[in-house]
């Protein structure tokens, strides 16, 4: 992970931009975690108007966000059930909107960074080869040179861009759902949870597999 150390001048240079796309990714999982509280609260208000008993009504400050008790207390006022299903509908449609819009300014944020930060190593790679002598390019393969210009440092975008967004993405999705849910339930987001360690290591193992045998298939090919 040290070698990962070299990549810091980098992120501060285009700081701007990571810490920006870092909130988008955040603001993104957040407005996507608040379309299944309104669905929770349309289907709890579907069953309580067409129930035959008179259940008590729902309450909206149990495991709901601020924004969503709002547009409760807003559309909660109407009689028609209708008429609430159709504004809940057409906000839950914002709401992923909203997302879809976050989404696309956390890719021109985080992977254009990641694409400036291809482009300056390239340049740097470069700016070290013409200042080697002639007998360096006699010893090594230009091939294998161009080689690490392209396909090394287009790997190490990978991590630069798509790699960091997921990580952040998979962080503040765990982080907004599980909070959310304990503020619903805490003995079933304890069940809920129980069998993700278990996944995790099954899911680690079956990358490796695949990863293995993706080089192993590109050795192959090059022979």
């Amino acid at each position: 992970m040290r070698h990962l150390r070299a990549l810091g001048k980098y992120f501060w240079k285009y700081r701007a931009r990571l810490g920006a796309g870092i909130l988008f990714v955040v603001l993104s999982n957040y407005f996507n975690v608040l379309s299944p509280q309104l669905m929770r609260f349309i289907i709890n208000y579907v069953d309580n108007a067409l129930s035959l008993t008179n259940s008590p009504p729902e309450n909206t400050d149990e495991g709901y966000d601020f924004l969503v008790r709002k547009v409760i207390d807003w559309i909660g006022v109407q009689n028609d059930v209708g008429r609430v299903v159709i504004i809940a509908s057409l906000i839950i449609l914002l709401l992923a909107l909203l997302r879809s819009f976050f989404m696309f300014l956390m890719r021109q944020t985080i992977i254009v960074m990641s694409r400036h930060i291809e482009y300056d190593q390239k340049n740097e790679v470069y700016a070290k080869y013409q200042s080697l002598d002639n007998l360096f390019f006699k010893r090594h393969a230009i091939g294998d040179l161009m080689n690490r210009i392209a396909e090394d440092v287009s790997r190490v975008r990978i991590f630069t861009g798509p790699a960091i967004m997921y990580i952040v993405n998979l962080v503040s999705v765990i982080a907004l759902s599980v909070f959310f849910m304990l503020k619903s339930s805490k003995e079933l987001t304890f069940y809920v949870l129980i069998p993700l360690p278990i996944l995790a290591v099954i899911i680690y193992f079956v990358n490796s597999t695949i990863h293995k045998k993706a080089n192993g298939y590109r050795k192959l090919c090059r022979i």
